[in-house]
């Protein structure tokens, strides 16, 4: 009876060490499924995490390539309106050449002309454009600040000129030229002004003489 009875505490001592081995061993499985659950999670929130970062860079590059862009279209346009003003400082060195303040309305030269006398005779207004493409409404622009101005003659000089002009024309009451030929069209409505403030002075001239 005794053997019987061990035999029997044996038997159900390796069943429950049999139940409770499997019991571990489930447990383990699913430890470890969960411990690889949250790996997978926090691998794909580390992915996330590194693509957002991935897309702020480039973002950021982006901003920094289009404002070094920009900085580069404005420091050739600066460059381009300095040697202007210095060109016409020493092509006409009688008249007054006033560049505009930055970030004031208005062309980027004022050219008031004199005669050989130092008398005025009216005055230019120069806007410079440096850029790939040109855009119409530059015209309207300089029209508006010519008008501003109260000056005789408005010009444009770009270094990209419309299709349908070669070297210089007159558009819309508004000259267009190439900085290579900019000098010699200031020459001739420089001499124009010249002309007309020489027959403007005479006519005044009659009629003080007639009164």
């Amino acid at each position: 009876k005794q053997e019987l009875e061990l035999r029997k505490q044996k038997a159900e001592f390796e069943e429950q060490k049999k139940a409770l081995d499997l019991e571990v061993a489930r447990r383990a499985d699913e430890a470890r499924a969960e411990m690889a659950k949250q790996k997978d999670e926090e691998f794909r929130l580390k992915e996330a995490e590194s693509a957002k970062k991935f897309a702020d860079l480039n973002h950021q590059i982006d901003d920094i390539k289009r404002k070094a862009e920009q900085g580069s279209q404005q420091s050739q346009g600066e460059i381009l309106e300095v040697d202007l003003e210095a060109a016409l400082e020493r092509a006409f060195p009688m008249d007054d050449i006033l560049p505009v303040a930055k970030g004031s309305l208005g062309a980027d030269v004022v050219h008031h002309v004199k005669d050989e006398r130092a008398m005025p005779c009216g005055s230019i207004i120069w806007e410079s454009k440096r850029t790939k493409a040109w855009s119409d409404s530059w015209i309207q622009k300089l029209k508006d600040d010519k008008l501003a101005a109260k000056s005789q003659i408005a010009v444009i000089v770009s270094t990209t000129l419309p299709k349908d002009i070669a070297a210089f024309d007159c558009r819309d009451g508004v000259w267009i030229v190439s900085p290579s030929l900019a000098l010699p069209l200031a020459s001739a409505l420089r001499l124009t002004l010249m002309e007309t403030g020489a027959a403007k002075r005479a006519v005044e001239g009659r009629h003080d003489k007639m009164a």
